[in-house]
């Protein structure tokens, strides 16, 4: 399948309230986020903004929810938010810019995807934090290359590139 193809089949796929991601090949199906889910983003989402850090490195704090991003080995993942130095280019496509950092909430169904597969999938693709929240336990994993913290909600993440939010 082509790259417009496989973007077609994603697109497709959110019409009819089915969120697909092509992982490194392998396609991954789920149901679209309840309430529950959907009101932790806002809330994280409405909370990122730049530290003094930001400015020094030239960091925007660029966020996006739910955007399809095309990440460097070809795969098709959607973020729960993603975080961009700038603004990407692609306004009508997958976004081709790797994210500085991504956020994922646990949806119930979706813990071993967003845990155990999704930190080492983003570092991979050279995402430099992943921070995965589960609103039922208020369990926060924030993931760097460099290692893992483990956290419990509410907390205060700040990412390498000089962004925070509150988790």
């Amino acid at each position: 399948m082509t790259r417009n193809e496989l973007q077609r089949l994603v697109q497709q796929a959110d019409q009819i309230g089915v969120r697909l991601e092509i992982i490194g090949g392998v396609s991954v199906w789920e149901a679209s986020p309840a309430m529950r889910h959907q009101e932790a983003l806002f809330r994280i989402q409405a909370s990122i903004k730049p530290t003094a850090a930001a400015s020094e490195k030239g960091c925007g704090c660029f966020h996006l929810a739910d955007v399809l991003i095309r990440f460097p080995d070809e795969s098709l993942k959607r973020p729960d938010i993603a975080i961009f130095c700038r603004r990407p280019d692609e306004q009508d496509e997958a976004v081709t810019l790797v994210p500085e950092a991504v956020v994922e909430i646990i949806s119930q169904g979706s813990e071993t995807k967003d845990i155990e597969l999704g930190p080492y999938f983003y570092l991979a693709q050279g995402v430099k934090d992943v921070v995965v929240f589960d609103p039922y336990t208020l369990f926060v994993l924030h993931a760097r290359r460099d290692g893992r913290k483990h956290c419990t909600s509410p907390v205060t993440i700040e990412f390498e590139c000089g962004c925070q939010c509150q988790v």
